[in-house]
């Protein structure tokens, strides 16, 4: 297995365009990783990168090599993949990836029992708010809220989550409960904003009796965790835009209450995303299985106690 290996490992560095990247991703050390690639260009009789102590870009064999190494691992994988499918106990690592909110509230939880049901797959979940490429980053799967850019990945809709304007007692107290959605721009009112790079929402969508309306809102406070916005607004810092599911308890409690409900924010999707290639996996088509019900009667769960 060494040479496919030293392929895989080849494929992380050209891809991530780092050494240490591909080796942190791959869970090697840097002088293995460094290792393998020097075997793979004394076994090819070329060199694939150009080193320097700042860059590593491929070399005009190296571009050539990537290509066919693709194709070399992908025919792996479909081949494992169809062994697993036959003998109906697949195995193997599975990377998922979900927004914040969404994988402490719904996904985290699931995963226990979906390793108790399936034992010999091994799972790695990472969270983050931010922008993620799947090809790039290694993934499998991805949770994702909101329309997606990249138009080549496959996408399994999980549902329509509603949305909320939201604040504490303590801040429409201090502040006044705002009667319209212009007040959200023309700084009568601070806004928490979930903002990180490459964000593709910076404007509130609003159902207005006009339709739906963009509304650049305005505050002191911006983060790009979900949580954080959660936490400022329990705190009575400002009106916060949040996904029923994320705050279900709070509404229930009365620690936040809905802001403007006669201009409720539009609802957003729900998703799994995955690659063409990664869906002939019966691993990801399993997880896929798996999670969509439960997360879907999770999300009808949370929904029911906003309304007890």
């Amino acid at each position: 297995m060494s040479y496919i290996d030293n392929i895989r490992t080849f494929v992380r560095v050209y891809e991530l365009g780092s050494m240490s990247a591909a080796a942190r991703d791959q869970r090697i050390s840097a002088a293995v990783a460094s290792s393998r690639i020097s075997q793979l260009e004394e076994y090819l009789s070329v060199r694939l990168f150009h080193r320097t102590t700042r860059q590593l870009n491929p070399t005009e064999q190296g571009n050539t090599f990537y290509e066919g190494a693709c194709k070399i691992l992908e025919t792996i994988d479909e081949a494992e993949a169809a062994v697993n499918s036959i003998t109906q106990s697949p195995r193997g690592l599975l990377h998922i990836a979900a927004p914040l909110g969404v994988g402490r509230r719904l996904i985290a939880p699931l995963i226990p029992e979906f390793k108790k049901e399936y034992p010999l797959i091994d799972l790695r979940l990472r969270l983050s708010d931010r922008k993620l490429d799947l090809t790039a980053e290694g993934l499998d799967v991805a949770f994702f809220l909101g329309v997606p850019e990249d138009s080549t990945l496959r996408i399994r809709k999980i549902a329509d989550c509603p949305r909320v304007l939201c604040a504490a007692p303590q801040y429409l107290s201090n502040r006044g409960t705002p009667t319209s959605a212009e007040e959200l721009t023309n700084g009568t009112h601070d806004c928490l904003n979930l903002r990180y790079p490459g964000a593709p929402e910076f404007q509130w969508p609003l159902e207005t009796d006009k339709g739906t309306r963009r509304f650049a809102v305005k505050g002191p406070f911006e983060s790009d965790d979900g949580d954080v916005l959660t936490d400022w607004a329990l705190e009575g810092y400002g009106i916060t835009l949040k996904p029923v599911f994320e705050i279900a308890e709070h509404l229930s409690s009365g620690a936040l209450v809905p802001v403007l409900p006669e201009t409720p924010p539009m609802p957003i999707q729900m998703a799994l995303l995955y690659t063409h290639r990664r869906h002939q996996d019966p691993k990801t088509r399993l997880l896929i299985e798996f999670m969509t019900p439960r997360v879907q009667a999770a999300l009808q769960e949370n929904l029911s106690l906003t309304k007890t």
